[in-house]
């Protein structure tokens, strides 16, 4: 399939005749209102004479005052919607961190650091390797050096290096790529959920570019994978207060400390999933950066269900009965999270969705509620809305309950899929790997809607939806971290891969 294909994502997936034209019907009915009404409005006003035109000033001027009293109370409420609309908050660029060759670990090397370890036993050496199989990771995926030491040392020396090493990485190649100035910045927002060191990571954000005495410095901790676009929310908001700023935002999580050593298999799974990244994101609400801007922020949803208990405790950092600390996964994560989604889909559908898919799901939502009939619910079809689909790469299982529950294409699930064989799971920073995927395959054109979304613990769903302002040229992007590799994706992934035994 071309690259070039992007919101069908190939003639396979593209709605039925019938069904395009029911779209287009709907879609263009205001205009098929509004042309009849032009039209009568233009054949009246052809026919105006002289004399008309007269009369018509003849009654302004009898009624001046309530003619000025009419533009004035008009130009006060253009000037208040004017002041009190949101300010358009651009994304310039953004760039994710990418380690170094030394930091490569294979699936041979991992099941080899987890035996030398010496603290699992046989049974979950071989419960890991069961996982690794076919948890759809490559074989270019990264780990801190404290945990390819031998014996891995992790310590908190080693996990601030792991920190700086992401964090100034992407912030580097960020600044590269935009040209703006440190000191520029008027907004830090770094977010990670397991390593929360003091000072903050924010504060060494801060310290090592030297910022002015004046940002506005916020570091997120705690709150999962889905924290990315929290953070992305979170700057939205302050650059509505701030005027004529730049707002940082960093996406990342910590390996150093928190890969677990003990023998508990719901705490065990991260240990394979989960792997070193992060990314650097530069917002800003300037008028003038629109010109150069990627995207423009469009829409943030956030829905959390950390009122159930059960949503609350399916993803839960605790001590395991050797008092070993870890994140235990529940068997409900599954189905919290397609609770959380049908909720933030349902709150996100009305503002992205065209008219004629808001039809249909309202028709079946009235016959199965109001009428009582056995219709099955409709799904949104949100390749109408979306050409480009940046669902965080979890795992293999979330993926594939997402491409069935939406409905997606091998095609749309691509950059997730990619990113999660390439890289792991980068917890928030996955979306960003996802996102210069579809950049670096040269998919993604001026007007197309991009939509990311996110789970995390709580449990949050999470979603940002961006419109590219402008084409995106890949060989144009030195930065992207797919540029060099980009040419051998996509790949087969198996649903099982064997790993070697280790020797």
């Amino acid at each position: 399939m071309s690259d070039q294909e992007t919101a069908t994502g190939g003639a396979g997936n593209r709605p039925g005749n019938g069904k395009l034209l029911y779209h287009h019907a709907v879609s263009n009915a205001l205009y098929l209102v509004l042309v009849p009404v032009a039209a009568a409005v233009a054949l009246r006003a052809s026919r105006l004479t002289e004399a008309d035109l007269t009369a018509a000033r003849e009654y302004l001027l009898a009624n001046l005052p309530l003619a000025v009293a009419v533009l004035s109370a008009a130009a006060v409420l253009a000037t208040v919607y004017l002041m009190r609309r949101p300010r358009p908050v651009y994304l310039l660029d953004f760039a994710c961190y990418k380690p170094g060759g030394d930091h490569v670990v294979t699936r041979e090397t991992f099941m080899r650091q987890s035996a030398k370890a010496g603290v699992f036993t046989d049974d979950n050496l071989a419960f890991q390797r069961k996982i690794l199989e076919r948890s759809g990771l490559g074989q270019g995926t990264y780990f801190p050096a404290a945990v390819l030491n031998s014996p891995p040392n992790p310590c908190m020396a080693e996990a601030r290096r792991e920190a700086e090493q992401v964090m100034f990485g992407a912030i580097d190649g960020l600044l590269a790529k935009t040209g703006v100035r440190a000191r520029d910045i008027g907004v830090v927002i770094v977010n990670c959920s397991l390593f929360n060191p003091t000072p903050s990571l924010s504060a060494m954000v801060v310290n090592h570019y030297k910022l002015r005495g004046d940002v506005a410095s916020y570091n997120l901790g705690g709150m999962g994978c889905s924290a990315g676009l929290i953070s992305i929310d979170l700057a939205k908001q302050l650059l509505q207060v701030h005027r004529n700023s730049y707002a940082l935002v960093v996406s990342m999580e910590n390996i150093t400390l928190n890969w677990y050593w003990g023998n508990n298999r719901s705490m065990l799974v991260s240990n394979c999933l989960f792997r070193m990244g992060g990314a650097a994101i530069l917002l800003s609400n300037r008028g003038g950066d629109r010109r150069r801007a990627k995207y423009q922020l469009v829409h943030t949803v956030r829905t959390h269900h950390g009122a159930d208990d059960r949503a609350f405790r399916c993803v839960y950092q605790e001590e395991d009965e050797s008092s070993r600390v870890g994140v235990a996964l529940s068997k409900d994560l599954m189905a919290v999270a397609g609770e959380a989604l049908r909720t933030n889909i349902t709150t996100l559908g009305p503002l992205v969705l065209p008219m004629s898919e808001q039809i249909l799901f309202l028709a079946s939502l009235v016959a199965r509620k109001v009428f009582g009939l056995a219709v099955k619910p409709y799904i949104p079809d949100f390749k109408m809305a979306f050409a480009h689909f940046c669902i965080h790469a979890g795992g293999r299982a979330v993926l594939d309950t997402m491409e069935k529950n939406l409905g997606l294409s091998d095609w749309h699930m691509e950059p997730s899929r990619m990113t999660l064989y390439r890289w792991g799971n980068t917890s928030s920073s996955s979306l960003w790997y996802e996102l210069a995927y579809a950049e670096a395959k040269g998919r993604v054109r001026r007007g197309h809607r991009a939509w990311q979304i996110a789970f995390g613990s709580g449990v949050k769903c999470n979603s940002a939806v961006w419109v590219a302002l402008r084409t995106v040229d890949p060989a144009a992007d030195e930065g992207n971290p797919w540029a060099d590799e980009i040419h051998s994706f996509p790949v087969q992934v198996p649903k099982a891969e064997t790993v070697a035994s280790s020797s």
